[in-house]
């Protein structure tokens, strides 16, 4: 059994005012018993983590976000959703590991971001379920995300948080690993003195400690919706694109990935 965390919590201040809660947002479309209907930008993270094992899903939420919960239901087909609130902001961390009491030690762990798209749809699927792996996508301007610096075996040297200089042009678009390990990044994340916001550097000093991650560079195609700049950006990657077949990677630009 699989786990998806979707941390959906933030408020999208970089694309509001919006009437609705950003995960909602319509970005292409979708068939439904015949009828063409938009589809809202978290439904492609759903499929995906589907396609990648996931048969439980957690939407990781806000008090006043309980639109999502309309949206989305109990689940799709077998795949049964779960919804945790976060109560307050408190970043990207912070949200994913409100998970964690619904999580058993084995049970492995999908995390992905709702305001983003990405292909190829079933890259998720060869990620192992026993360690933490990032699953990495090209931009062309990594100084915009977290970029991932890996060995030639994939080994990962450090997460560049947005970083000027940054090394290396491949950023993280999702990750998976055992709950045992997300469980153990939440108890560094709690000592005196962290309480990171973002995913890398809290991973930074995972990996000081000697944790070990690793990367996989199989990502063709990705954009964060989080802008209206993204937002056009998205919807040219899904009209040029099609969904099986992504003929060369699309270089994001200037858009973050990050929770709020």
């Amino acid at each position: 059994m699989t786990w998806g965390i979707i941390p959906a919590a933030g408020i999208g201040s970089r694309i509001q005012p919006l009437a609705f809660s950003k995960e909602l947002l319509p970005v292409g479309s979708r068939m439904d018993a015949g009828t063409e209907r938009p589809r809202a930008v978290s439904e492609y993270l759903v499929e995906r983590m589907i396609r990648g094992g996931a048969t439980k899903i957690c939407f990781v939420i806000s008090p006043t976000k309980s639109d999502i919960i309309e949206y989305f239901g109990g689940g799709l087909d077998d795949v049964r959703f779960a919804y945790v609130v976060q109560q307050a902001p408190g970043g990207l961390c912070d949200a994913i590991f409100q998970a964690l009491p619904l999580l058993a030690p084995d049970e492995p762990v999908i995390i992905g971001l709702p305001d983003t798209i990405w292909f190829p749809e079933d890259a998720l699927a060869p990620l192992p379920d026993d360690r933490l792996t990032f699953l990495c996508f090209p931009v062309g301007e990594p100084q915009h995300f977290d970029a991932v610096v890996s060995d030639r075996e994939g080994r990962v040297r450090e997460i560049q948080v947005k970083q000027p200089d940054a090394t290396s042009d491949w950023v993280w678009g999702a990750f998976k690993m055992p709950a045992r390990v997300l469980g153990e990044l939440a108890a560094l994340w709690r000592e005196p003195g962290r309480g990171d916001t973002y995913i890398g550097t809290l991973v930074n000093a995972w990996l000081a400690r000697g944790g070990t991650a690793w990367a996989t560079h199989t990502g063709a195609a990705y954009v964060d919706v989080g802008t209206l700049h993204g937002w056009r950006d998205a919807v040219r990657l899904l009209d040029g694109h099609a969904a099986e077949n992504v003929p060369r990677p699309y270089r994001a630009s200037r858009i973050d990935v990050r929770a709020g």
